[in-house]
């Protein structure tokens, strides 16, 4: 079915937006179920409430793994369309549970039934990788780099009009509903904007500098560059693995002492986070005829792990923003290392690898969540910002495949990593 419109990026604003209300019912539903559970004991509903996520991330990463290889053959056979509509169908899918919990009040467990369902449709991982083969694309490479930080750029403005109109939706009507069907709504919408106006081209045109890697291997013999794209790969997974479980602690951090904020600080807080897309993607804007992708994405890790490690010694909230402020480029690292890994591979490649990378992105996203949660209480009692350390020092060792496949393109010209070619 042929689309009018090569823009992702509606696609992209109107998902996000779909599941972060999703997301906050979800959260919202779950804690208030778990009080009640555990007779109004807060610590005792937190502690059941993390529990629950964890184990429903667990299942919609393992139904995802069990997808990926029949979902990638169906998008060879039907278009690459199927890598969008597959997820959010899912998703939508999965959203109509937790309605069906808060209209027939249904026990917790039937949630897992949703996401198991999410994750067999391709979960959050199938959809991203579609996303991010589309717009590799429809971009050449010396674009790329920008247009895959503007698909960030979007997704996170996204986060943060969902973020401030979710609380109030949320309390119309019966708690929950009217979020939800919100949710649902838009996740319907995007669905319909995929199917009939989002164009999906099977082989574009390539452009004179996408064709120069591929004529380079083949005059010289050179096969795939399978090393390259595994120290990118390696890269994405180390700075990722760092960055989300320091930043699912931060959510906990900022509420107890010595901060101790309340619902509008932590307003404040999440607005500075997402702000980060926006000075990241600036940034790029700005940076990128001027500096090399290489150089782009050491200085996006480099302010990510300084301001985290600043973050680990927060006792007042002017250092929490200082932080906030000195980690303005700590977007930059993960769409710019993509582009690198789609000027790496050949079309008919992006969606299958990106398909393993968003998965590989999610099993790392479960296992920091379990190992950040575990390190926490433990060191609550000596050093509690101990954990941004260690997220500091992960996310730091991304460097060294960078800086390695820099060093190794100097060598092997067929492997482009500054991006100023």
């Amino acid at each position: 079915m042929g689309g009018y419109v090569s823009l992702v990026e509606p696609l992209v604003v109107l998902h996000t937006v779909s599941t972060s209300f999703f997301g906050m019912a979800l959260t919202l539903v779950v804690y208030s179920r778990s009080l009640e559970l555990c007779g109004g004991q807060s610590d005792a509903a937190q502690a059941l409430s993390m529990r629950f996520f964890l184990f429903q991330g667990i299942v919609t990463t393992f139904c995802a793994l069990l997808s990926i290889a029949p979902l990638t053959r169906l998008a060879e056979r039907r278009g690459g369309r199927v890598r969008l509509l597959c997820p959010q169908l899912g998703s939508v899918l999965s959203m109509g549970f937790l309605l069906a919990l808060l209209l027939l009040r249904l026990p917790l467990e039937v949630l897992y039934v949703g996401a198991a369902l999410h994750g067999l449709s391709g979960g959050s991982p199938g959809f991203w990788s579609g996303v991010v083969a589309l717009a590799s694309l429809q971009s050449n490479r010396g674009r790329r780099t920008l247009k895959l930080n503007t698909v960030d750029f979007c997704a996170g403005a996204a986060g943060v009009v969902s973020g401030l109109l979710s609380g109030h939706v949320y309390s119309l009507g019966q708690s929950g509903v009217a979020l939800v069907g919100t949710a649902m709504f838009l996740g319907t919408t995007s669905i319909l904007y995929s199917t009939f106006l989002l164009s999906f081209p099977k082989h574009p045109p390539p452009s004179r500098e996408d064709l120069l890697p591929l004529l380079h291997r083949q005059s010289t013999g050179v096969q795939s560059p399978r090393v390259a794209v595994a120290l990118v790969m390696a890269a994405l997974v180390l700075f990722d693995v760092g960055m989300s479980g320091a930043e699912d602690v931060l959510s906990l951090y900022v509420l107890k002492p010595p901060l101790s904020w309340d619902s509008v600080w932590a307003g404040y807080g999440s607005a500075a986070t997402q702000a980060m897309y926006l000075s990241s993607f600036l940034g790029v804007l700005v940076l990128s005829p001027r500096l090399g992708d290489t150089t782009l994405i050491l200085l996006g890790i480099v302010s990510n792990c300084t301001g985290m490690a600043i973050m680990a010694f927060a006792t007042h909230s002017w250092v929490y923003f200082m932080a906030r402020g000195i980690m303005m480029f700590a977007c930059v690292p993960m769409p710019t290392l993509k582009a690198q890994l789609s000027k790496i591979l050949d079309a008919q490649q992006y969606g299958s690898v990106f398909g393993w990378l968003q998965l590989a992105l999610s099993v790392g996203n479960v296992v920091s969540t379990a190992i950040f949660t575990l390190i926490y209480p433990l060191t609550l009692p000596w050093h509690s910002g101990f954990c941004f350390l260690i997220s500091s020092a992960i996310s730091y060792c991304s460097i060294i495949p960078v800086l390695y496949l820099n060093c190794r393109s100097i060598r092997s010209p067929y492997v482009f990593i500054s991006g100023d070619e």
